[in-house]
C-alpha cells in the first residue's frame, strides 16, 4: 500500500480556532478491508471523505456509511471499514470553538458523531458538497477556512476565562491540578467545573485524563522507553490506572499498542 499523510497549516486568524488541518490518503488496497480505528480525543474533528467512504462497525452490526460529519471530542474508541483506495480531508478543532461554530455547547456534541446536515441544515450540506467537490486539499483548505471564518465572525466568545481554561489544560496535556487550573483562571474550583463542560464537552477530571491518554499514544513509534517510563512521563504514577484508562480510551491494553500493530496506525508510521 502506498500511504500518504500530512498537515496543513491554518490561516492566522484561525490559529487559536483549528490546530490543523490534515490528509490522510491509502492507495493499493484491493478489496481488503481496511480497518481504521480512532481513539479518546479531546478535541474535534471535521471530516470529509472525499474518495472511498468509511463504514462504522459497531458490536452488534455495521452503523451508516457516511462522507463528511463532525466527529467530537470523545472518550470512546470507534472502528471503520473502507474496501478501496481512500482519500481524507479534516480539520482538528478545539472543542471550546464548538459552541461558536455549531451553536450548541460542547457537552451536547461529546461522544457523537453527526453528519454535517443534521448538525447544520442546508449550510452543512452546501459545505460538504464544496467540499468533496473541490480540486484539490490546497482548495479545500481554502474553502473550508472561510466558512469557518464567517462562522466565528457570526458569534462571540461568552465566557473567555474558562475558554482559556481549556486551552491551559490542553497544552498542559492533563498534567495540572484542577484547583490551581481554577487559580490561575481567578475562579473557584466549583466555578471552574460548571462551566467547563459546556467549552471542553467534559468534566476537568475526565477532559484530564483524556489528555494524558492521547499524550501517552504520541509516544507510539518515537521512543525507546518503557511502559513504566512512558506511563510516568505522562502523568500516571499508579500502573493500574495507566492500564485501565489506556483500555477504557483505545479498546488495547498499553502493551497491545505499543509492542504490537494497533489498527490504522499506518499515519504515525510515515
Amino acid at each position: 500500500m502506498k500511504v500518504s499523510y500530512y498537515t496543513l497549516p491554518p490561516p492566522p486568524a484561525l490559529a487559536g480556532i483549528v490546530r490543523f488541518f490534515w490528509v490522510f490518503e491509502i492507495q493499493g488496497i484491493d478489496g481488503n478491508p481496511y480497518i481504521y480505528r480512532s481513539m479518546a480525543d479531546g478535541c474535534a474533528e471535521l471530516v470529509f471523505h472525499y474518495k472511498g467512504p468509511f463504514t462504522e462497525l459497531k458490536s452488534n452490526n455495521r452503523g451508516a456509511t457516511f462522507k463528511a460529519c463532525l466527529h467530537s471530542q470523545t472518550m470512546h474508541h470507534r472502528r471503520f471499514e473502507v474496501c478501496e483506495d481512500f482519500g481524507i480531508f479534516g480539520a482538528y478543532i478545539f472543542p471550546f470553538a464548538l459552541p461558536r461554530l455549531f451553536g450548541y455547547p460542547a457537552s451536547a456534541l461529546a461522544n457523537e458523531m453527526p453528519d454535517l446536515v443534521a448538525l447544520m441544515g442546508q449550510d452543512g450540506r452546501i459545505l460538504e458538497e464544496r467540499i468533496l467537490s473541490a480540486d484539490d486539499n490546497l482548495q479545500r483548505t481554502d474553502i473550508l477556512s472561510l466558512f469557518l471564518l464567517q462562522r466565528l465572525a457570526e458569534n462571540s466568545i461568552q465566557n473567555q476565562r474558562t475558554q482559556r481554561a481549556v486551552q491551559l489544560m490542553i497544552h498542559q496535556k492533563g498534567q495540572i491540578k484542577i484547583d490551581k487550573l481554577a487559580d490561575s483562571m481567578g475562579i473557584s474550583q466549583r466555578q471552574l467545573e460548571r462551566t467547563f463542560k459546556e467549552y471542553a464537552g467534559f468534566s476537568p477530571k475526565t477532559f484530564a485524563r483524556i489528555l494524558r491518554f492521547q499524550s501517552a499514544t504520541n509516544h507510539y513509534g518515537t521512543t525507546k522507553k518503557t511502559l513504566t517510563e512512558i506511563a510516568l512521563d505522562c502523568g500516571y504514577y499508579d500502573q493500574s490506572h495507566f492500564i485501565h484508562d489506556f483500555s477504557q480510551f483505545s479498546g488495547y491494553t498499553p502493551s497491545e499498542y505499543f509492542l504490537g500493530v494497533p489498527e490504522g496506525i499506518e499515519y504515525r508510521e510515515i
